[in-house]
């Protein structure tokens, strides 16, 4: 029902416009609801830089951080829908923070129109000196002899690597304790230490730490190991199926765009996104870029809304 209606929503103002526009004619804004340097900011920049020549007008990239995303997407919600102010978001806002905070500002399924998914990317579990364990059986084996002391550390509380840790633990059967710290700096010493036994965060922050044998990764969220570590099993092949969790980065726009508007950005993010220079400064930070259509974007926006709810609402967890 979720997903027939975001299907139905995102191309509301689709069948009134009629024709194809391949060619803007003012700028184009990619708002990112982040700090100039981190991820999202990287994956507008690098499809700006190509989504130009495509337009044939400038495509500016305007940092609006703060709150979680929040202030870009309001923005985003307001703007006219002709596909001049878009965004780049990734799941969390989309997917998992509407199901913990009761004052939204915004409905991720019918305030905006999903154009194009940009890039996804797994989760990782890592240990430290903590528990001593080497894999992932000897991990599961130290919990459930040691409940007491089963936790793990995550950049924050309501993100997705907390709710993937509750998974993650309801799969186990063995409660462990969820410790948020203010960022991912913030807890890599207490994890290389000892003072906290794991933690959950995205591939690409772990990686190099794993890498340099300060931590160890012991499995990754994806259907099928991750290209940058391919020594890293997957939850799946470790017996826990349930246990997978994608994320992305996706372009939005308002709500009720033209279908002739959505088809031209999509088809400029899809060109940039398969580009060689834009795959390799992706696959460097863990990213895997991933063109499709708006249809297949809805569809997983859709799915990812419907099956974190259910996990976010079971926590008891609220942001307000």
């Amino acid at each position: 029902m979720v997903a027939g209606w975001v299907l139905v929503a995102c191309l509301g103002g689709a069948a009134a416009v009629a024709g194809a526009q391949d060619k803007f004619d003012k700028p184009v804004r990619i708002l990112v609801g982040f700090p100039a340097g981190g991820t999202a900011d990287l994956i507008a920049r690098v499809v700006a830089d190509k989504l130009k020549d495509s337009l044939g007008v400038p495509v500016i990239v305007d940092n609006r951080p703060g709150a979680i995303g929040r202030i870009a997407a309001e923005a985003v919600k307001n703007a006219a829908p002709d596909g001049t102010t878009i965004m780049v978001m990734p799941i969390g806002p989309m997917a998992v923070v509407p199901h913990s905070t009761k004052n939204l500002n915004y409905d991720p399924l019918k305030d905006f129109t999903p154009i194009a998914l940009g890039a996804t990317f797994q989760f990782a579990f890592a240990t430290g000196p903590g528990s001593g364990a080497k894999t992932w059986p000897e991990f599961a084996a130290w919990v459930k002899a040691n409940p007491d002391k089963a936790a793990f550390a995550t950049s924050g509380a309501g993100s997705l690597p907390h709710f993937f840790g509750l998974l993650l633990s309801t799969e186990l059967g063995v409660p462990m304790l969820h410790v948020a710290y203010k960022g991912s700096a913030a807890y890599i010493n207490d994890l290389v230490g000892g003072q906290v036994p794991a933690a959950i965060d995205t591939l690409a922050d772990l990686s190099e730490l794993h890498r340099s044998g300060k931590i160890r990764i012991l499995a990754s969220s994806g259907a099928v190991r991750s290209t940058a570590l391919p020594d890293v099993p997957t939850f799946k092949e470790l017996g826990l199926p349930a246990v997978q969790a994608i994320g992305w980065f996706g372009f939005f726009g308002p709500a009720n765009m033209p279908r002739s508007v959505v088809d031209t950005l999509n088809r400029g993010i899809n060109k940039a996104l398969q580009s060689v220079d834009v795959l390799e400064k992706l696959s460097k930070v863990g990213m895997d870029p991933a063109p499709n259509s708006p249809e297949e974007f809805a569809r997983v926006v859709a799915s990812d809304y419907a099956k974190w709810g259910p996990i976010v609402k079971t926590s008891g967890f609220t942001s307000d």
